[in-house]
């Protein structure tokens, strides 16, 4: 072996070791196979193929862990709560694997720092978090099966976030919330959608929630559904007490 292979090679031995001990702290056992793992983790930006020449990303394992977590959360709810019928049992569920509380999940194990993407972090939204949340699970599953799978998720997500009394009181979606009020009081709505660009060049849109024809919020964010989750939930704040909806 040439001294450049060696070194090289003793880089990758290095920086595997290192990943290795990283991920095994966060699972909070001993992975058999880290190459699923690195699977976890990589962008499709970065090009990699397996040895049977398909594109290798997160994005499967996301597809996987995504269905594992579904599962989990759902046993844990139809034991924890047995007088829950199947609508109530749905929404709890909801609540947990929300794309929110999944990007803040991955946000807590700062888990962007082991992607391998060509394609600068600082480039990918928000949901990045959630998704290589789930696609760690799905390695899980792939790497150890669903006993353990179950364990992680019970440590990382049940024990930690999941209080039971606090997600029956947890808005998912205020947006929902607001058209649902307006409907059952039989109220006009519309979401005012319109380009409200700022001086940096990057592309925003600005909202205004119109009910019964009065401007109730405004709002401004970088993707229409943001903007207008943020109109619904001013809206909410600002007529909390007319709008007596059980979430």
């Amino acid at each position: 072996m040439s001294l450049f292979k060696k070194i090289l090679s003793n880089s990758r031995s290095d920086e595997d070791g290192i990943f290795f001990t990283e991920i095994q702290k966060i699972l909070g056992f001993k992975p058999n196979s880290i190459d699923i793992y690195k699977k976890a983790f990589t962008h499709r930006s970065f090009n990699k193929l397996d040895a049977k020449g398909n594109p290798i990303s997160y994005e499967r394992l996301e597809f996987l862990g995504d269905a594992m977590l579904s599962a989990v959360i759902a046993g844990h709810l139809f034991n924890e709560v047995p007088h829950g019928d199947e609508g109530y049992l749905t929404k709890m569920r909801s609540k947990v694997v929300s794309r929110e509380h999944l990007n803040e999940l991955g946000r807590d194990l700062n888990l962007i720092r082991f992607v391998s993407s060509n394609v600068p972090t600082k480039h990918f939204g928000d949901n990045i978090h959630g998704n290589i949340f789930e696609a760690l699970i799905g390695a899980i599953f792939l790497d150890k099966g669903y006993t353990y799978c179950e364990k992680f998720i019970n440590k990382r997500v049940i024990i930690p976030y999941v209080d039971i009394a606090k997600l029956e009181g947890k808005v998912i979606s205020y947006k929902s919330m607001v058209i649902e009020w307006c409907q059952k009081e039989k109220k006009s709505f519309h979401f005012d959608i319109y380009d409200d660009n700022g001086i940096d060049g990057q592309r925003f849109f600005g909202v205004k929630l119109m009910i019964d024809s009065k401007i109730i919020a405004k709002s401004r964010a970088t993707s229409k559904k943001k903007a207008e989750e943020i109109a619904a939930k001013r809206a909410y704040y600002a007529l909390q007490e007319k709008m007596i909806i059980k979430h």
